[in-house]
């Protein structure tokens, strides 16, 4: 196979698995959160601003963390479908090395697992939120601003864009979530 069929199978490959934020060259290795702890962690997350995905069409996004054991933590994911439907899904993050606690996989539904790292939290108000797979000569990137509370000071907004920023991460393809009470009733009751 020549180098352009290579590329070509691989562009398509990545397409094929929806990938939405497509970009040359390999993942970035951004510094993580210090001494993580996921106890700290665990509890629910309103989603503020992410990278578009394939698999996630709603609004009203959040996240709820449970742990379940050292370096086990169960992820139920929430929104709030165009059709007013809420949709759910329970999947696991899993540390893969106990040494980088900040550098966790998740899966949902026996998918293969990906990348979740958590570039920076207070734990009490905001998470930055990073993934990214190569695909030969191409990385799929994904990225979530959470808050604990359904907005977040511009400031903080900023400062977490910055990070991502000084990695080589396109902020300015991320989009901001829905999060208003009144239209995101049926997703918090």
């Amino acid at each position: 196979m020549k180098p352009a069929q290579v590329v070509a199978l691989t562009l398509l490959s990545v397409v094929a698995i929806g990938a939405q934020v497509l970009r040359l060259g390999k993942c970035p290795q951004p510094p993580v959160q210090a001494n993580f702890d996921a106890n700290r962690y665990i509890g629910k997350w309103y989603e503020i601003h992410k990278l578009p995905t394939s698999f996630q069409k709603g609004q009203c996004a959040t996240a709820n963390y449970t742990l379940l054991s050292p370096g086990v933590i169960e992820v139920l994911n929430t929104e709030l479908l165009d059709n007013g439907t809420v949709n759910a899904i329970v999947g696991s993050a899993k540390v893969k090395n106990p040494a980088e606690p900040s550098k966790l996989e998740v899966s949902f539904n026996n998918s293969p697992p990906g990348p979740y790292w958590v570039l920076s939290t207070d734990y009490d108000g905001h998470s930055l939120v990073y993934g990214c797979t190569d695909y030969g000569l191409f990385r799929v990137e994904l990225s979530w601003i959470l808050s604990r509370k359904p907005t977040l000071s511009k400031e903080t907004l900023e400062k977490l864009q910055g990070i991502l920023y000084s990695v080589g991460v396109s902020v300015e393809n991320m989009v901001p979530t829905n999060q208003d009470e009144t239209y995101c009733s049926p997703v918090n009751q």
